[in-house]
């Protein structure tokens, strides 16, 4: 058994500012993002070339922390906002969801392959690669935070909060959806893949993982199970991405059209 250490979520404070580990945790995940990118724009295939890396993850942050926070307040704060739309704005109360965040990007890596004039699945593919260390990065600030524990449990790698020993669900999928799928698809898109392919992969790989991780996730208080006592918002949303990854790996090397 392990013992929470309790991390005060702020770094500092300048007058009413607060620097919190969970804003700088999104910071340090964009820094690395932005140097991957910069790393594989060389690649002579890449559709994405240097000078363009820093307009590519601007529209990626917005995409993050718009489609994050819009995700949030329409799957898991759907009352709250109804009642009161300014809600939306108040980022203390709930946090983001990674499904919005998921489909914030896309749309922005849509607009930005417009704007280039190139094929919208080619950004969306260089992109896939970049977001596992930024999960990696958000899922280490939810630790800092002492947030989305997970069901009570007699595992050595447990960690008591409140007298209760837990699952540490959130470093769970740091590992998996962080560390383990980022290496997956770092070394997938070495070489040049199939339109549709890589953006495959990142949705099987991320939609299997979360979905084992919902099993010892405790689900938000507000909303609980939706079914059978064990079936989660998490995985409602997820399951969809498992077959879109599927999907898309199906009709990709069907097509087998690359960049």
């Amino acid at each position: 058994m392990l013992t929470y250490p309790e991390i005060d979520p702020v770094i500092f404070s300048i007058g009413f500012l607060k620097i919190r580990w969970y804003g700088l945790m999104y910071v340090i995940g964009f820094l690395f993002a932005w140097w991957l990118a910069k790393n594989r724009a060389l690649k002579p295939w890449s559709v994405i070339k240097p000078g363009q890396v820093d307009d590519l993850i601007f529209y990626g942050m917005l995409g993050v922390i718009v489609g994050g926070r819009l995700g949030y307040a329409m799957f898991y704060g759907t009352e709250q906002l109804l009642s009161d739309p300014f809600y939306l704005f108040r980022i203390t109360e709930g946090g983001m969801s990674f499904h919005g965040g998921l489909a914030g990007v896309m749309i922005a890596m849509w607009l930005f392959a417009k704007r280039l004039g190139v094929s919208a699945w080619g950004v969306i593919d260089f992109v896939a690669p970049l977001t596992p260390l930024g999960l990696f990065f958000g899922r280490i600030g939810n630790f800092i935070n002492g947030e989305l524990w997970g069901k009570p449990t007699n595992v050595p790698w447990g960690f008591e909060v409140d007298g209760v020993v837990r699952h540490a669900s959130m470093l769970y999928e740091a590992l998996l959806e962080g560390l383990l799928l980022f290496v997956i698809l770092w070394i997938f898109s070495a070489k040049e893949r199939p339109f549709m392919s890589v953006s495959g992969v990142f949705l099987l790989g991320y939609g299997v993982f979360r979905f084992l991780v919902e099993f010892v996730r405790v689900p938000d208080s507000h909303i609980g199970y939706l079914a059978m006592d064990w079936v989660t918002m998490g995985q409602v949303l997820t399951l969809p991405m498992v077959l879109g990854g599927l999907l898309l790996l199906f009709l990709a090397y069907r097509r087998r059209a690359t960049a």
